[in-house]
């Protein structure tokens, strides 16, 4: 018995849509980064893009234990000026910019190399229910 690894060519996406409203934050991070990385399906290819795109609905409705991270989480940048780092709490951050968090989350979640920056490309993130990828066939996407 041979192990058959998928060709460039061979790999064709799908597409799935994901509901995040009241799901945890970073359990639906998880199984984002899996889903785009290919990593559920039993032909997975470390070399190969072989995931599907994934399109999350309702990130403003995203849900986290409130305790520990909706008061004390944030999200830091640097405007490469001195003095110029930018911090921004969660809280302020879901209400400005919903999809932001989630994007931020499966990025951080997925390879740091080209294959991996090619692969959160697939990732569609908006704040409400609509979106403009109704005319795909989506599969939906299991989450806990």
């Amino acid at each position: 018995m041979s192990t058959t690894l998928v060709k460039k060519e061979e790999a064709v996406p799908g597409w799935r849509i994901v509901d995040a409203e009241g799901k945890v934050l970073g359990r639906l991070a998880t199984r984002v980064a899996r889903t785009l990385m290919g990593k559920d399906k039993p032909s997975y290819t470390p070399s190969v893009d072989c995931g599907d795109y994934v399109v999350v609905v309702n990130a403003s409705k995203i849900k986290t234990d409130w305790r520990s991270k909706w008061k004390t989480k944030l999200y830091a940048h640097y405007t490469s000026y001195p003095g110029g780092r930018k911090v921004v709490t969660f809280e302020r951050m879901l209400e400005k910019h919903p999809e932001r968090v989630i994007e931020l989350a499966v990025r951080r979640m997925m390879p740091k190399t080209r294959l991996g920056k090619k692969m959160f490309l697939k990732l569609k993130v908006y704040p409400g229910a609509e979106h403009p990828h109704a005319n795909h066939r989506p599969t939906p996407l299991e989450t806990q």
